[in-house]
């Protein structure tokens, strides 16, 4: 019998070869891209504009020594050459970051194509530009979305950056991004065939036409990436403290309600996003550990609110125990079609700062690689005032802009509808 793909790649990686496996969601991730490999789908980076106090050159030696501090930036992937499996390793050099001293028209053409696609097999998966022109400085950072998040780089990697900058001195001792996939392999044939059979049956019966948002384009080239914003009107975040419901699990399930009202489908099938980081360990780890999870919920007319987010609840906390099978259920090419919900806290208003001084974002334009990565994205953000906004990612191949909007409004509906706990799901399916 043919041994597995993991089999073989972990025997090699556990003799200490140098040749380690991906983990379940950076193979997904890297898959998903083969498709469209041309594409920026899978960058996670900005575009910054500096204050003029900031030496560049001293942020430069702040950006190369956090890089050399992570086994993840020499994050190489390569075919393993024995069993010519995708793998990767922790061996490669560094890229240096220097400053570029540029014209400010010089800048602006850079700008157009700054956000390129990767070469992805045994290059470097990260790049750092310092500009500094007559009138203003610059710094961009992008990384490929299969070795890092953006928790570690909005949270991890900016503030030991900034610690470096400041000339503060780093005491914790990095954890090796290697040493946990070693660590994440020690689990039991016994609970990888449960959480097998879980995943399996949380999306045996997708339906594009059941459980998306029906489509009302044709004939348009297809992974058009288009986003829609719309604040949501009905709630605040003073519902959530008053009636201590978590966010993450209400918002997930309007998105839920809101597809299958939509769809005029009783059950609705879609992924939510998880940070990975579950312990004091894992939130300090520099490397990909979000994790994106299926999640289906058979809807009963004479339902309450109350127990829907409650069950709902449930099948989260069940997927999350799964977690370690997410290989199945990231190999049945549906993660990528499947509506994905995700939750943030302050991410589009959130305070940049270098050394004390703002960081001010500057938006990249569109070009010839931009591609959307799945179906619909549904990103629900908490704003500083208490407020919310949903930024939806959609695939302009199959929706247009007015039915994105038409969605938003159901959205928004069905999240006054559940503050209501008593009300019944039928109420606010029909």
């Amino acid at each position: 019998m043919e041994t597995s793909y993991e089999t073989r790649i972990i025997n090699h990686a556990l003799k200490t070869t140098g040749y380690y496996p991906l983990r379940a969601i950076q193979l997904w991730t890297i898959d998903s891209h083969f498709n469209k490999v041309k594409s920026t789908m899978m960058n996670i980076g900005a575009l910054f504009k500096l204050a003029p106090e900031i030496d560049l050159n001293r942020l430069a030696q702040a950006v190369n020594d956090t890089l050399n501090a992570h086994d993840i930036f020499r994050c190489r992937l390569i075919f393993h050459p024995e069993t010519s499996d995708l793998c990767q390793r922790f061996d490669g050099e560094l890229v240096p970051v220097k400053v570029e001293k540029i014209s400010d028209e010089e800048f602006e053409i850079r700008k157009e194509n700054l956000k390129k696609p990767y070469p992805l097999i045994n290059k470097p998966l990260y790049r750092f530009y310092l500009f500094e022109t007559p009138t203003a400085k610059y710094f961009f950072l992008d990384f490929y979305h299969a070795i890092i998040d953006g928790t570690a780089i909005a949270v991890l990697f900016w503030r030991e950056m900034n610690s470096r900058y400041k000339g503060k001195k780093i005491t914790h001792q990095p954890l090796n991004y290697a040493d946990y996939i070693l660590d994440e392999l020690r689990v039991s044939p016994e609970e990888l065939a449960e959480g097998n059979k879980f995943w399996n049956d949380t999306l045996k019966d997708f339906d594009e036409k059941k459980h998306l948002p029906p489509v009302d384009v044709e004939n348009v080239e297809t992974w058009q990436s288009e986003t829609l914003f719309a604040p949501v009107k009905n709630i605040t975040q003073k519902y959530f403290s008053e009636s201590k419901r978590k966010e993450s699990i209400f918002f997930l399930g309007a998105s839920m309600l809101a597809i299958a009202k939509t769809s005029d489908s009783k059950s609705a099938i879609m992924d939510w996003v998880h940070n990975g980081r579950y312990t004091a360990q894992e939130r300090r780890l520099m490397g990909a550990m979000l994790e994106q999870f299926p999640i289906r919920y058979d809807f009963e007319d004479d339902e309450s609110v109350k127990n829907f987010l409650d069950a709902l609840e449930i099948e989260m906390n069940t997927g999350i125990k799964y977690r370690r099978s997410l290989s199945t259920a990231y190999s049945s090419g549906l993660q990528e079609i499947c509506a994905t919900f995700i939750f943030q806290k302050k991410i589009h208003n959130a305070d940049y700062d270098i050394g004390g001084y703002p960081a001010e974002i500057v938006e990249l334009p569109t070009n010839e690689w931009s591609s959307v990565e799945n179906t619909l994205d549904i990103e629900v953000n908490l704003n500083e005032d208490g407020t919310y906004i949903v930024e939806y990612g959609y695939d302009a191949s199959r929706y247009s802009e007015s039915a994105m909007e038409k969605f938003a409004a159901t959205f928004d509906e069905i999240v006054a509808k559940l503050q209501d706990e008593n009300k019944l799901i039928s109420e606010i399916l029909n």
